[in-house]
């Protein structure tokens, strides 16, 4: 296997296993060479902590993007986790243009909603922003949420494939050129992932597990992108990610009776093996 090197850019949530405390190991797991770009820099994640430090790296950007450029650094693969501005999308674009290789794919995770809702902080000028970044994507990987955000869309939590198809028909509308649509669910029980690649459908369902993790958005993403760049199709891709996710939510609620609650995130750790073993 071409040993290949991968850019990420989303924020560090020192604790709480998402961002790129997730994406860098799971990428690395994959055999790529993992390059990061923080694009903030948090004490823990921002869902159930309290009083958590936040540091922008906005302004540093474009910066660490020069200094690559000068010392002709180029990726196979950038992926976009969350950002927290405007602004931010636009020096992704830039990097996207500056320094990715001639065959760059550059997959985009929207990571802005969930549960019909924008996170906290974000409002209708980041969406639009984000619409121009999705145009840029090879691979777009929005939730429901995100993207009914995207197209202007009302959010369902009941819906049928004609629903799904008309998100999939408006997210090809804004450019993007092929999408990952995570939590579609038909069934009571089950749930799973759509697979919308040069306007084929395809769709790989799975055991649906009531009580959920943080973060497991980011491992999908980062299991998604890593299978993709080291090589396997899309449709693989999305299988195994959707797997490994599953095993981590798992192992997070397999706890013995001494342990403590682990809410703040998905033991990924763990079974890192397992994405490895399905990967070869």
């Amino acid at each position: 296997m071409p040993y290949k090197r991968i850019l990420t850019i989303q924020d560090i949530s020192c604790v709480g296993q998402c961002s790129l405390t997730v994406a860098l190991p799971i990428l690395s797991a994959c055999g790529l060479e993992t390059a990061v770009l923080p694009s903030a820099v948090l004490s823990t994640h921002t869902a159930g902590f309290s009083g958590y430090t936040f540091r922008d790296l906005t302004e540093d950007m474009p910066k660490i993007k020069e200094h690559w450029i000068k010392e002709n650094l180029k990726f196979d693969g950038i992926y976009t986790g969350y950002l927290g501005s405007t602004k931010q999308i636009e020096y992704v674009s830039d990097i996207f243009k500056e320094t990715g290789k001639n065959e760059c794919i550059k997959i985009v995770d929207p990571a802005m909603a969930d549960n019909g809702k924008l996170y906290p902080g974000f409002d209708n000028d980041f969406v639009v922003a984000m619409k121009g970044l999705c145009a840029e994507a090879d691979y777009l990987v929005p939730n429901i949420s995100e993207a009914c955000f995207l197209t202007d869309t009302e959010y369902k939590t009941e819906y049928d494939k004609a629903y799904i198809d008309e998100l999939l028909s408006k997210l090809t509308g804004l450019g993007a050129k092929n999408i990952i649509l995570t939590g579609v669910s038909y069934i009571e029980g089950k749930t799973g992932v759509v697979v919308f690649e040069n306007g084929n459908y395809l769709y790989y369902e799975h055991e649906k597990i009531s009580n959920g993790c943080h973060g497991t958005g980011d491992i999908y993403a980062s299991a998604f992108t890593g299978a993709l760049v080291r090589g396997k199709d899309a449709y693989t891709s999305a299988k195994i990610a959707a797997d490994y996710v599953l095993e981590c939510i798992k192992e997070t609620q397999s706890k013995d009776e001494n342990e403590e609650p682990h809410w703040y995130g998905a033991k990924f750790e763990p079974v890192l093996y397992k994405l490895i073993q399905a990967l070869n």
